[in-house]
């Protein structure tokens, strides 16, 4: 599993002209499935995503979480993040998980977030889907569930 983690000071998703979510203050989470991952991974990536101490302390130091600052999560699916490109130019996205084992992945880690106290909001799955953000920092986390696939 593999997660792209923004800060951000809000962000939104549409998909079919229709806002499917939004946060103000906290985390977009880009996510991707790979087709052996297991609860495991998923327990893993939902901890470290609520755990990541990515918001200023009092100090102007990283030390916060976003349970710390009471921010919210939008977590959208994203399988490109496994598309592999080293032989020629167009993607092949044979590592990422199929939609009946990367739906409930999603699923749970969006409840495991949740279950940590971070309100979620969702894309739409498999939907093109139009997402709009503002970066704070710039502050962008890539997170992976093992060290190789």
């Amino acid at each position: 599993m593999r997660a792209v983690v923004q800060r951000v000071q809000s962000a939104s998703v549409a998909a079919d002209g229709e806002v499917r979510g939004a946060v103000g203050l906290g985390l977009l989470v880009l996510l991707g499935v790979h087709r052996d991952d297991t609860e495991a991974d998923a327990s893993y990536l939902a901890d470290k995503i609520v755990g990541l101490r990515v918001f200023a302390d009092e100090g102007g130091k990283m030390n916060r979480s976003v349970v710390d600052i009471g921010g919210s999560a939008l977590v959208i699916s994203q399988f490109t993040l496994f598309g592999d490109v080293r032989h020629g130019r167009r993607p092949s996205f044979v590592e990422a998980a199929p939609p009946d084992l990367a739906v409930p992945m999603y699923e749970m880690v969006c409840a495991r977030i949740a279950e940590a106290g971070v309100p979620v909001q969702r894309g739409a799955f498999g939907a093109h889907m139009l997402v709009t953000l503002v970066n704070d920092g710039p502050v962008t986390i890539q997170l992976d569930s093992r060290k190789l696939y």
